[in-house]
Parts: C-alpha cells; structure tokens; sequence
C-alpha cells in the first residue's frame, strides 16, 4: 500500500449527532448545485464538457443522498466524513453503497413487508397516541434505501463516459470524459480528452476506455498522465486533457491546516460568518499537445506527442460575506485566484 494510502482519523472522522449529519448532508448537496451553476454561469468549460461535468456531478449528489438514507436512523453506524484537504466522505462509503446494492434482494427479503410497516406505524401513532421508535424508523428507511437507490447511479471510483465527435473548432475530432475519485484525497476529479485516431473509434472503444481506468484514474501530474495515456494508445493522438480537481470543501467540519479553513473557521468562532458558511476550491488544469516526435525502432516506431507545460488555474466559490471576510483578512488567497471569487447563494440552514 502507497504511504498516500494510509488513512488517518480526520480522513475518516464522524460526526458528533445526526442533527450534525443531517446539516453536513444539507451543506454538501447545496454547496454541489451551486458549483454547477456556477460554472455554467462563469463558463469555465464550454458546452460539451458542462453536459458530461453535470453528469458526474448529478451521480455525486445521487450518491450522497443515499449515504443520507441509510445512515438516517441508523444507531450503530455513521457515514464517515474526511475533514482534511477534503471535506467529501470518505471513498470507502461509495464502495459500501456499491456493495449494500450488489445484496439488496437478500436484504429486502428480510425487511418487513411496506403494509405491515404502515399499519404498525398508524397503529402506533393513531390508537397508542406514541412516537415511532428508532428502530422501526431504521426498518423504514432501509425499506426505502434497498427499494429506490439504483446501484447504476453509484458514483463509483472510476466512471467513465463516452466517445463523440468534438465541436468544429476543437483542438481534435473527438471528446471523451471520464470521473474518478481519488482514494488518497478522498475527492472527485472530471477529466476531458480531446483526440485525434486512425482505427474505428466506435470498434476500439473499449481499448480507449480500459487505459483510461489503468492510466488515469488517480490524482498525479497531469502531463504524467497525459504520457502514460498517449505512450499506451498506438493509434489515438491525445491533443488537450483538462481535469478538474473539485474541492475541497470548507466548512465547519472542516479540520486542515489551509489558511481559507482557518480565517472560515475562526470567522464562524467570533459569530461574523454563520456556521452555515463555506467555500469550495475549483481547479482547472490542462495540458496540450505543442507537436509530435516518433519513439521506437524500424518496426516499432510509435507517434508520440510533445506535451506543453501544465497549465494550472484555480477558482473559488462562496457566498457574499465570505467573500468579503477573505478580501479583509487573506488577501493573499485572492491574488492566487484565475479570476476574483466567484459569489455563490447563501445555504441559509434552517434546523
């Protein structure tokens, strides 16, 4: 196992009350959809990648409201939570969710029938004038987890998405995307490729997609990545990759040394931001093809690409007052910015 691998306490740390939980859930759901429509807005990514980065984002959100089904009026278990350079849960709850899904038939079998449940429930509630108990309130939500969530919809830690045909003015003929989440920083990433091919892309797609999973599925230098894929496929010309790191996520769970989780944590402490308050890290990075060199012997030769330098550019979403705390006391965060904060709605929790 990689030492990137290791897991600490605050990599997989839980939370004090499901009144907590059920906050986090809130946060995170919210924080999510406006980073979509943030990046819409903004356009940080054209038209084509939106529609694939919207995907994987709804199967993010897809998952987590699971992960808050199951655990809901769980006593034993909470859902657990990585609240260093992260504030996403920890990717060992996707593959619990992958895993729970793969068994539901042996579970549903066990579970009380949806009628016997309802009349215990209107028996309890009507006749007997008392609240449901957690335990029948567990057998409920299980009930609803094993019977509406759809294993298919799982973000699982590599997603891929498929082939077409690019814009016109493109930087190559096709487009492809693919999603992961990265097990040592317990976020997700969205990758675009742009290339060019001389083999029938519909018939080899398959080739393309498992040295994507095999080569790109981790978080690692992005002309690293770019080498290893184009070293891999013989007859597909990679010409742009982007990858968009998203997150980290801060908030008041939130417990790294960044200075942004500082001035926000210390902020909500002295009652100037509300404990509701967050902001969200958005990276862009993106590396192109400058030419081409053929690698090999006589009957080995193989067209290589000549990568350009990385380029990176960093994004931040937050509300109004969050904005204004960070102009006031980090400035220096600012200055590291592609663009000044962008300004996201207020989460404005109601208990």
């Amino acid at each position: 196992m990689s030492v990137n691998h290791i897991v600490t306490p605050l990599d997989s740390a839980v939370l004090d009350s499901k009144e907590q939980y059920n906050f986090y859930h809130k946060l995170i759901d919210f924080s999510l959809k406006e980073i979509i429509v943030g990046v819409q807005k903004n356009n940080l990514i054209n038209s084509q990648e939106l529609v694939f980065f919207k995907q994987y984002c709804d199967l993010l959100l897809y998952s987590i409201e699971a992960m808050r089904i199951k655990y809901m009026y769980d006593t034993e278990d909470n859902m657990k939570i990585d609240l260093t350079d992260s504030g996403f849960p920890n990717f060992l709850e996707f593959r619990y969710l992958f895993n729970d899904l793969s068994l539901r038939n042996q579970f549903i079998e066990k579970l009380k029938g949806i009628d016997e449940l309802k009349t215990e429930f209107l028996d309890t509630l009507m006749r007997r004038k008392k609240p449901i108990n957690r335990d029948k309130l567990f057998q409920a939500a299980s009930i609803v987890y094993y019977t509406s969530v759809e294993q298919k919809y799982i973000f699982n830690r590599f997603v891929q998405g498929k082939i077409i045909k690019a814009e016109p003015n493109a930087p190559a003929t096709y487009l492809t995307s693919w999603s992961f989440y990265d097990v040592a920083l317990n976020r997700p990433f969205v990758c675009f490729m742009y290339f060019d091919a001389d083999l029938d892309v519909e018939k080899e797609r398959h080739v393309i997609y498992e040295v994507l999973k095999s080569s790109a599925d981790r978080n690692m230098p992005l002309d690293t990545m770019a080498y290893g894929i184009d070293r891999r496929l013989h007859e597909v010309y990679p010409k742009l990759i982007k990858r968009i790191d998203l997150g980290p996520v801060c908030h008041i769970f939130t417990k790294d040394e960044h200075v942004l989780t500082h001035a926000i944590l210390e902020s909500i402490s002295k009652k100037s931001l509300t404990p509701d308050s967050f902001a969200v890290d958005f990276s862009l990075s993106l590396v192109k093809s400058k030419g081409t060199f053929t690698e090999g012997g006589f009957f080995s030769k193989q067209t290589m690409q000549r990568w350009g330098t990385t380029e990176e550019q960093k994004y931040l979403f937050a509300p109004h007052r969050v904005i204004q705390m960070l102009y006031t006391k980090v400035p220096e965060i600012i200055s590291d910015l592609m663009k000044p904060p962008f300004e996201v709605s207020p989460l404005n929790y109601q208990p």
